[in-house]
């Protein structure tokens, strides 16, 4: 077969070439405009048709070739006869082919590999001088007006007065109660990128035109949160694709030309965030300094011998604190600087607990004795989950004199923070009774999982018995997968799916938000809520 296609090429080289040969063995070239149609067959394995589908050097062509019996190549060629590529080979059934003419007189081959029939049809051919870029489009209304006035030639002064008056992010009306949100930055040289944004990813602002306008715009639902922060002029550093993304954090800081910085008292732009809240953000009513009467805070020492290490913990005693009364809940918070400093949890807790929305509650924040314990020991470490149920447990129990059982016990955290309430609580429910998770990193999985295992958690759940827990999980809508992993989202979702297939009591919230603090400081009063509000056992 293979020789009788050599053949057959190198013949119609030959005939295109004009190379004198018998009339009866010269293939009719056939033309083929858009729209039309070539129906042909092949009654011998090899046998070819010419197809001239007259494209101008430069040319843009697509089309299709359909098999309603045996099977066809289709080669590109030029005027000479000369093999140029192979758009489609051993075709059955349909199959798409385009290319860009390198010469005018490209001709298209189709060679039989079976005896059998088919149609040749061309759906565009684009010259050169037709390739234009489309017109670019805005999903903002006011960015779309902006870029009339800079292609008139016209300043931007009034729009940077108007974006003045408002503050930024800009919010517009979307689709079906949906908000357009366009993020600005002004006097960048080079780029500016956005870091938190709603994709879940760093993202590029585009400067429009050759104006002093940088911009990006989402559409979100209207309940979004989000805080996030610019980097201007991102240094182009070599190394690798994570050594380009770690130098954002050199220019990101504070949008400044948003009104609403987190926190207030920060010591400069650069440990700042700026704040979206749309007027559909769920409320949180326990962050603000109520003038509840205020809990205690001591911070202690605790040296592991499983994990060989030492840490800090601070415990949080509610004001009023009686060790006797039965209805305390005991809860442990991991990744304490930030639930300490960032999200103020014990004065949350005040609030709570004066207003009568959870028992009183004794806190326990669990600190990292540094970043790579914390890579080490929150993702599924057996040794960190008995340290924390042999070791720093006891040692609450003996400081505060509580003795509050398991089903009134909780972990708590976000990210790894988050998949270590729930694995720990999985190894020890005799201690742990409930899980409630932040954003979990329920992707995760241990080195060398097989591809179809990943998502480790809740593989576990589905294989194990049923476990006495109750699990309140959470997800930010902007938490999804990229490059064909999934993401928080999905995982958090899959496993809400497991734990109630296999009857263990769930509650799953998403928010419309991302991988962020500023979010994740009203879903731990809202988890605790669910859990233990209204007195529950």
């Amino acid at each position: 077969m293979v020789v009788r296609l050599t053949i057959g090429l190198g013949f119609v080289a030959m005939v295109l070439s004009m190379t004198p040969a018998p009339a009866a063995e010269t293939p009719q070239v056939l033309p083929l405009a858009v729209d039309a149609v070539v129906k042909s067959k092949a009654e011998t394995v090899g046998m070819a048709q010419i197809v001239d589908p007259a494209a101008p050097d430069g040319a843009y062509v697509k089309g299709q070739l359909r098999v309603a019996t045996g099977r066809f190549d289709l080669d590109l060629v030029d005027a000479s006869g000369r093999h140029l590529r192979r758009l489609v080979e051993g075709a059955r059934g349909a199959a798409e082919f385009q290319f860009v003419a390198e010469t005018s007189g490209n001709r298209l081959i189709v060679t039989g590999r079976e005896p059998g029939a088919y149609t040749l049809t061309l759906d565009r051919l684009v010259t050169r001088a037709d390739q234009l870029p489309a017109a670019p489009t805005y999903l903002s209304p006011t960015i779309a007006g902006l870029a009339e006035t800079v292609a008139a030639g016209r300043a931007t002064d009034g729009f940077w007065s108007m974006v003045a008056a408002r503050g930024t992010p800009l919010v517009e009306d979307g689709e079906e109660g949906r908000k357009i949100v366009t993020f600005l930055g002004r006097g960048a040289q080079r780029n500016i990128r956005l870091f938190g944004a709603p994709s879940g990813d760093h993202e590029e602002l585009q400067r429009l035109g050759g104006s002093d306008v940088w911009f990006k715009s989402f559409e979100v639902p209207g309940g979004t949160r989000l805080s996030y922060q610019l980097a201007f002029d991102v240094p182009d550093v070599p190394g690798t694709a994570r050594d380009r993304r770690v130098a954002i954090l050199a220019t990101a800081k504070a949008d400044p030309l948003n009104r609403h910085p987190w926190p207030a008292t920060a010591s400069d732009a650069y440990n700042q965030d700026s704040v979206l809240e749309l007027e559909g953000a769920p409320p949180q009513p326990w962050v603000a300094e109520k003038g509840a009467p205020a809990g205690t805070l001591k911070t202690l020492s605790i040296e592991s011998k499983a994990l060989g290490n030492r840490r800090d913990i601070t415990i949080y005693r509610p004001a009023g604190f009686d060790p006797a009364r039965r209805d305390t809940i005991l809860l442990f918070v991991f990744d304490a600087d930030q639930y300490l400093e960032r999200v103020p949890v014990p004065r949350m807790l005040d609030n709570m607990i004066a207003a009568g929305a959870v028992p009183p509650v004794v806190a326990v924040f669990v600190a990292n004795p540094d970043r790579a314990a914390r890579t080490r020991e929150l993702p599924a470490n057996p040794a960190f989950a008995d340290f924390m149920a042999t070791e720093l447990h006891p040692l609450v129990v003996k400081e505060t004199g509580i003795t509050v059982p398991a089903g009134r016990t909780v972990l708590a955290g976000s990210s790894y923070g988050g998949l270590a309430s729930a694995t720990v609580a999985m190894r020890h429910p005799e201690v742990f009774g409930n899980v409630l998770s932040m954003s979990g990193s329920f992707w995760w999985s241990p080195p060398g999982t097989p591809e179809d295992q990943r998502e480790y958690v809740a593989g576990l759940i589905a294989a194990g018995g049923v476990l006495p827990l109750r699990f309140f999980l959470a997800a930010g809508l902007f938490e999804t997968g990229a490059h064909g992993t999934a993401g928080i989202l999905d995982t958090s979702r899959h496993l809400r799916d497991v734990l109630q297939a296999k009857g263990i009591p769930v509650t799953y919230r998403d928010y419309a938000g991302g991988h962020d603090y500023l979010v994740w400081q009203g879903v731990l009063p809202d988890g605790l809520i669910v859990l233990f509000g209204g007195n529950r056992p």
